[in-house]
């Protein structure tokens, strides 16, 4: 019985952390938008912040939905952009997932 509970409080634990790690993300989205669209203008915000996002390390991610807060955006914030947004990985994903439906 005790085992069962342990196993149980374990699994809401896990999903605590999901929920929290989507709102983060999404914060972070809110923060990676302005940006690419001043800094890679013409490029699909959508695709481009998710590729952003899924190239952030937890702690860069925690940065950027810190910054959602503020009402601007810091030269840091933007210097974070587009350091993930020009990294290898971030751009094989723009290319991939980012604008090749709107190359066909």
């Amino acid at each position: 019985m005790i085992r069962l509970a342990s196993v149980a409080a374990l699994l809401a634990l896990v999903a605590c952390a999901d929920v929290q790690d989507q709102i983060a993300r999404d914060a972070a989205r809110a923060t990676v938008r302005p940006v690419l669209a001043e800094r890679f203008p013409g490029v699909p915000l959508e695709p481009a912040s998710d590729c952003v996002i899924d190239n952030a390390s937890a702690g860069e991610i925690t940065r950027l939905a810190i910054a959602a807060g503020q009402q601007t955006v810091s030269s840091e914030t933007e210097a974070l952009v587009t350091e993930i947004a020009t990294r290898p990985e971030t751009i094989r994903c723009l290319a991939t997932d980012g604008l090749a439906p709107f190359l066909i």
